[in-house]
């Protein structure tokens, strides 16, 4: 099969759809991959590095998108929505609950769109290429969490570690799933004080046994979200439904409530974000100040460790990726958690819970 790799065009998104060594791997399959110049230039990989893997490079976009199985990171932006071919397989995160223009495009288009987020093992529940990437974004949640608290980026300069004398800055975290779990750890690591705040009852249970004492868990209902959103530092959104768009948690006058130069950063911006007064942002301009509270809302994080981000990535998407090019579309009957990812096919909006989001669009 032909497999072509775009370079991304969202901003500032360095990651690329496949790495060299993932290449060589489907080159050794039989397989011929067509790679836009320089699309993995922000990760690391130059032209020479997927020549010599058995790429071919190609000079432009159209290039790369003009193949049976189209690998990418993130969704088409317009200026590649005229690119989307008939017969195609997409492969990539779509995220389509917040987008409904790309949603329209996508069902016109005739490809046959399978998103990364909402390939799902059965009976699991797990979501094996969407963890790699909300790993890293809970991780980075509280690096950058902590450096907008800084008062020259127009935080209220509290060291979320405290020092002794003075206590530690406060991180509250809505959602106890992989995101919420991975930036307590680098909380509690920088030594703030935790607190987590979820509905799923085993999942506290769980999470004690990860972090004991060090985290105060708390049941997650409109009180105690209120006195938690109340006295943060740092308020982490980290609530994920699959395929469907985040509820809004805080309101914008409980935003208000918040010490002026507080920061929220809101992982589920990409799903249309738990906070009412958080849009999306850019890696260029990734913050704003909203009732006087830093908001940052960057839908793409894992972009700011390209390197890193596409290694994760692949090592998950590859597998998925071999079936594909393998099968092309017998791949979805093959393989279940493969068919639940797919979200467009056949001009149809084939997704329960993207169907839920936009149900005038499921007979059009």
């Amino acid at each position: 099969m032909e497999i072509g790799v775009p370079k991304e065009s969202k901003d500032q998104e360095f990651r690329v759809g496949l790495s060299p060594s993932s290449v060589r791997v489907l080159k050794e399959s039989g397989h011929q991959v067509f790679v836009e110049t320089q699309a993995g230039n922000g990760a690391g990989f130059n032209d020479d590095d997927y020549r010599i893997s058995g790429a071919e490079i190609v000079s432009t976009a159209e290039l790369a998108w003009n193949r049976e199985l189209v690998v990418k990171v993130k969704e088409p932006l317009v200026s590649e929505y005229n690119l989307l071919q008939k017969g195609q397989i997409l492969f990539t995160y779509l995220h389509l609950a917040a987008d409904r223009k790309l949603t329209e495009h996508l069902i016109d288009s005739g490809v046959t769109a399978v998103a990364y987020e909402t390939v799902e093992q059965p009976g699991t529940n797990r979501l094996p290429l969407l963890t790699p990437m909300s790993i890293i974004a809970g991780r980075l949640s509280v690096q950058f969490g902590a450096r907008y608290l800084e008062s020259q980026q127009g935080g209220r300069g509290v060291l979320l570690g405290g020092i002794p004398g003075v206590k530690p800055g406060k991180v509250v975290i809505l959602g106890g799933g992989v995101v919420g779990t991975e930036a307590a750890r680098i909380a509690v690591g920088m030594g703030a004080a935790v607190q987590i705040l979820d509905v799923n009852v085993d999942r506290l249970s769980y999470l004690e046994t990860l972090f004991g004492s060090r985290v105060e868990l708390l049941y997650s209902n409109s009180v105690h979200i209120e006195a938690a959103v109340k006295e943060a530092d740092l308020l982490i959104g980290a609530v994920l439904l699959l395929g469907r768009r985040a509820p809004i948690l805080v309101s914008r006058e409980l935003v208000a409530t918040m010490h002026p130069g507080s920061v929220i950063v809101d992982v589920a911006v990409d799903q249309g974000g738990c906070v009412e007064t958080l849009h999306p942002t850019s890696h260029t301009n990734p913050v704003y100040i909203e009732e006087g509270v830093v908001h940052y809302g960057v839908p793409n994080m894992p972009g700011a460790v390209p390197w890193t981000a596409t290694q994760a990535l692949n090592n998950s998407t590859l597998p998925f990726v071999q079936q594909l090019a393998n099968s092309g579309l017998k791949a979805l009957e093959i393989n279940p958690s493969l068919a639940k990812g797919v979200n467009v096919q056949n001009h149809r909006l084939v997704h329960p819970a993207v169907q839920e989001v936009f149900p005038d669009l499921v007979n059009s």
